[in-house]
Order: structure tokens, then C-alpha cells, then sequence
């Protein structure tokens, strides 16, 4: 039996014995006004409200473009630590006299955000969000499955399963949440189809993991553990021969892949191919966390999957709405079936607030927009070239980490591009390994070809781009 058929059976033997406990959750769309409704019955599309443009605008920018005080400068160049407490219109913290002192501000160019589109600053976006805050509030506060789940959230739901060629997609607060939801509920099935009061080896999940996976998946995995339910394992980044030992060891029936599709902190992305052909093989459970791919790649949009031409060998897809949507939330794409189960089990999406409307109504705008303006993927692969071809360092995505080693010379490093004018911050532990500090440089579809000009001089003060290791873009710098 194909792994798909077999996953099916198993949540559908889940299912049936958690709605022969009464354990069912159901997700019921409120309308916080009769608006919605009288224009859903009329046939009228929100998405005709978007307006869409051909080009970069003016206010693009707005979205690679921040200012810092220059108190906060200061501190940055003297690596002061700061609590975020700086005022930004003074430089006294009394109530009192709160913004009465003008400070001065330095514009920095961001080279260090997640925005890889730029609708963070999108007129369609910014509109969607004033007009549900202006028509409902924040609306219906309360967890999806007692009253905060509406009709923008349904809407933003259907919007993402279409963009990603699947049966359904549940809606989560954020990215962690929505990780952290599945692996639980990954561990309710051994749970709920164990002969006897805790699952024997055999019946638990076996996970294997990508040793690079988001933290939210490692986290997720521990808590399933933590129920007894699950087994893990780690196989070396992206190493198929590691992975495809591990999988023929393990005897246990119930075997899940999870990775990240674009990895954060790499910039590399999962072998795909490799991966769908060891599904067949083993009939195992393939979950991608497509966080930095959606809207990314794919001719629409669609992520890391549609590049790769294998939307359908993936089982379950795991993305947010806080990167390149430039918006907030999570979700999990998947069958009727998988929706069922993790809105029934997964613990942070039952037990957590619902996205207020106007983020989801915000979040559908961009997720139209981003389909419709294909341009602005197009200028964003554009930037990728423009960095290669400026550097020669055969980097693949958006998403450059320059690996410098010790926490020290990232830091000067990072200094050395804030007196330059520019945001990059660097990447330390716990997020990367001991020795492996880096310089996290994200492009995107607002940068222009002069700003990564500007960009690479001032790297080329202190690293030899013909010296860096293509492998691992590891710096031999002159700090």
C-alpha cells in the first residue's frame, strides 16, 4: 500500500476514535457583520478590492528602508546591551518629558528582515487590514474553536490551500504554533490506535528530522516525546545517505520526514527529488516547513514544492504568513482528513487566540497580490544575480549566510556594515553552532541592483570574495 493510502487509513482510524470518545473539534465561521455575508450571496469577490501594480513603487522601499536613533547607534557600534528601552523622539525615560528632546536618526538600509517581496509597505495589504480594524475591531477574541474563527480566516484558509494545491489548510497564530500543533497531533495518533494504555515500539510515530530543522519542529518533537508517543531521529543536513540508513534500521511501521524546504540560516534547500523518491520507498509521512519558500518560488508562489515539480509527494506543508506575505500567523496545509486531526489534538493551536481580523484580512490581501504581481519574485531571483554576479559566490537563494566563526569578528563585522549604513545583523547561539557566527544577508524584490553594489563594496573592505569556500560560504575575512 502506498504511503499516502496508509497515512490516510491510520488518521482515519484516529478520527473515528476520537468521535467515538466525542472528541471532535469542529471550526464554525462567524461574520462579525452582515457585510460579508450579503456580499458572499451576491457573488462578490473581496479580491476585486485589491488593486495591483506592474512595477516597483515609491513606497516598496519603505520596506528595506529603517532608521535607528542616534543613541541607539551609539550603543549598537559599543556592543552596550539594550533591553529596547531607547526613546525614540528623546533621551530621557521620564513620562514627562517624553519625546520633548529631538533626536537624530540614521537611515540604514535592511539587509536582515524576511520581507522577500516587500508587501509589508503593499497598499492592498495596508488597506485590507485599516478597513476590517475600522469595520470590526480587532473582532471575536476567543481560541478558533469557540469564537474567534471568522469569515476573513476561513477566506484566508481556502486562499492558501488553492496557492498550494491542497484539500485544506488550517490557520495557526504563528509559524511555531502551527509546527509545534502538528507534531503533537502526529503523536496523538500512536496515542489514540495503541492496543493498550501507552504504545508498544512498534506502535509509535518514528520522526526523522533534518539536524538544521526550524527550532518549532525540534520543540514540537520533544513535546511529542514527551507523551510517550513518538521516537526521533536525526539524520545529517541534508544528507540522503545518512537519512536513507537511518529509515532502513528502523523497524517501526509509522515512519514521518520532516525538514525545512529553504533552510533559514543556510540558505540551501532540501533535496527535494531525494526526499519524494525515499517516500515511495519506505511509504513514509513527508512534511516539508516551506516558512522561506512560500511566495518565494514557484512560478505562482506556491513554494519550494511547485519549484521542484512535486506538490503532490508532499503529504503536509507547514508555512507563516510573517515572511514573505509580510503579514503574521502560521498554517498548515494538508487533506480534510489531517485538518481534522490536528485542529482536534494539536495542543497550541486549541489552546491559543485566533489571529485577529484585521491580520487575517491583511494576510489575504497579500496572499493575491502576491500571486498577481509575479514581477516581484522575478526582481527578487533578479537580486540573487546581481549578488552572484557581483561577488561570484554561487549562492541559490535569497537567504546568504556568510559564516565568519567566532562571535566576535560577526559582531565587528556587523558593526563594520552599520557605519556603512546598513541593517545585518549577526547570527550568533543559540541560533547557529559554536564557531559557526555568521552574517545573515536577506535580498529582496524592493532592493535594487545599485543597493547590492552598495552592499558588496562594503564587504569587500574586509572580505575576499575569491577566498570564500563556495561549500560553505565560509568568510576568510580581513577583520
Amino acid at each position: 500500500m502506498e504511503a499516502s493510502n496508509l497515512w490516510d487509513k491510520w488518521v482515519g482510524e484516529a478520527l473515528s476514535k476520537l468521535e467515538s470518545l466525542k472528541l471532535l473539534r469542529s471550526l464554525r465561521p462567524l461574520y462579525p457583520s452582515h457585510e460579508e455575508q450579503e456580499m458572499a450571496d451576491a457573488g462578490i469577490s473581496i479580491e476585486e478590492e485589491y488593486e495591483v501594480f506592474d512595477e516597483m513603487q515609491a513606497w516598496d522601499r519603505s520596506s528595506v528602508k529603517v532608521s535607528i536613533s542616534e543613541s541607539t547607534y551609539r550603543k549598537w557600534l559599543l556592543e552596550i546591551p539594550s533591553s529596547g528601552d531607547d526613546i525614540v523622539h528623546g533621551e530621557s525615560f521620564s513620562d514627562d518629558n517624553f519625546g520633548t528632546r529631538q533626536q537624530q536618526f540614521k537611515q540604514l538600509l535592511l539587509f536582515s528582515g524576511n520581507d522577500y517581496l516587500g508587501l509589508s509597505s503593499h497598499p492592498a495589504v495596508r488597506k485590507a487590514a485599516a478597513k476590517a480594524a475600522q469595520e470590526y475591531g480587532m473582532g471575536p477574541r476567543g481560541s478558533p474553536l469557540i469564537c474567534g474563527y471568522t469569515y476573513h480566516h476561513r477566506l484566508l484558509e481556502s486562499s492558501l490551500a488553492s496557492l498550494k494545491n491542497k484539500e485544506e489548510c488550517l490557520l495557526c497564530p504563528t509559524g511555531f504554533s502551527a509546527n509545534m500543533a502538528l507534531m503533537v497531533a502526529l503523536g496523538n495518533i500512536a496515542l489514540l490506535l495503541a492496543a493498550g494504555n501507552k504504545p508498544l515500539k512498534d506502535e509509535k510515530i518514528a520522526i526523522f528530522s533534518d539536524e538544521l530543522n526550524h527550532a518549532s519542529i525540534i520543540d514540537g518533537i520533544r513535546l511529542a516525546e514527551r507523551q510517550r508517543s513518538v521516537e526521533f531521529f536525526v539524520y545529517k543536513h541534508c544528507d540522503m545517505s545518512h537519512l536513507s540508513e537511518l529509515l532502513s534500521n528502523c523497524k517501526m511501521k509509522r515512519k514521518v520526514v520532516v525538514t525545512d524546504s529553504l533552510f533559514s540560516m543556510d540558505g540551501d534547500f532540501a533535496p527535494m527529488l531525494e526526499l519524494v523518491e525515499l517516500r515511495r520507498k519506505h511509504n513514509l509521512l513527508l512534511v516539508i516547513d516551506d516558512a522561506h519558500g512560500t511566495f518565494v518560488c514557484g512560478k505562482s508562489g506556491g513554494g519550494v514544492a511547485e519549484e521542484f515539480n512535486c506538490e503532490r509527494d508532499v503529504d503536509i506543508c507547514i508555512g507563516t504568513l510573517s515572511k514573505a506575505a509580510g503579514c503574521h500567523g502560521g498554517f498548515i496545509v494538508c487533506s480534510k482528513r489531517w485538518k481534522q486531526l490536528i485542529q482536534s489534538r494539536g495542543r497550541s493551536f486549541i489552546f491559543s487566540t485566533a489571529t485577529p481580523v484585521p491580520i487575517a484580512a491583511a494576510a489575504h490581501a497579500a496572499v493575491v497580490v502576491a500571486k498577481r504581481e509575479m514581477w516581484r519574485r522575478r526582481e527578487l531571483w533578479n537580486r540573487v544575480q546581481d549578488f552572484r554576479a557581483l561577488t561570484g559566490i554561487a549562492i541559490s537563494s535569497p537567504i546568504i549566510s556568510l559564516i565568519v566563526g567566532s562571535e566576535e569578528k560577526a559582531l565587528k563585522a556587523s558593526r563594520q556594515l552599520l557605519k556603512s549604513g546598513f541593517h545585518v545583523t549577526a547570527i550568533r547561539p543559540p541560533t547557529v553552532p559554536p564557531n559557526s557566527c555568521r552574517l545573515r544577508i536577506t535580498l529582496s524584490a524592493a532592493h535594487t541592483t545599485d543597493d547590492l553594489k552598495k552592499l558588496t563594496s562594503a564587504l569587500s573592505s574586509y572580505i575576499n570574495f575569491q577566498d570564500i569556500d563556495s561549500t560553505s560560504l565560509l568568510i576568510h575575512s580581513k577583520l
